[in-house]
This record gives C-alpha cells, structure tokens and sequence, in this order.
C-alpha cells in the first residue's frame, strides 16, 4: 500500500477542558449532514465512545496556525488520514 501524500504529520493532543466548534464549522457540519438541527453529531463509521473521546482532543493546525478542536480537522478537506496519533494533513490553503 503506497503512503498517503501529505505535507504535514500533526500530533494529536488531549485536553480535560470543554471545547467549542465555532459557529461556522457548526453551519458545514450541518450543511453537510454531519450535524442535526440540534447540533448533535452523527459521523459516519465513528462510534458513540470515539466520538467523545475526539471531542477531547486538538491539533495545532499548520494550515490554520491554531489550535482547533480535532473534528473540525477531521472535517477539513486537507485531512488525509489518522495514524497512530498523528493526523495526516495535505496543507493547502482554505
């Protein structure tokens, strides 16, 4: 299997506090049916328990040079891939 293209290997990292998806990550989640109307998220092939646990977690984007909550990575068209605590990310601009 060859290797996924990618310019960026982001470590993903974990916080204890509470975050929130800014309101126009919100509005695409939606438009794209990954959220309901009443902001739950319904993610396909990510189970209930996993789901939690990506709401806990960050990355320090390279495209976006901030620290965003992983599921707005995980939504972003330059995510390629998560490996082993890494997400794999192509870095062009959004």
């Amino acid at each position: 299997m060859d290797e996924l293209e990618h310019k960026y290997e982001v470590i993903i990292k974990e916080t204890e506090d509470k975050q929130k998806l800014p309101e126009d990550v919100k509005v695409e989640l939606k438009a794209s049916g990954m959220m309901d109307e009443k902001g739950k998220l319904k993610l396909k092939g990510v189970s209930p328990k996993m789901l939690k646990k990506m709401k806990q977690e960050f990355v320090e984007c390279p495209v976006l040079k901030e620290n965003i909550q992983f599921i707005q990575c995980f939504v972003c068209p330059n995510f390629q891939s998560r490996v082993m605590g890494k997400v794999l990310c192509k870095g062009d601009k959004l």
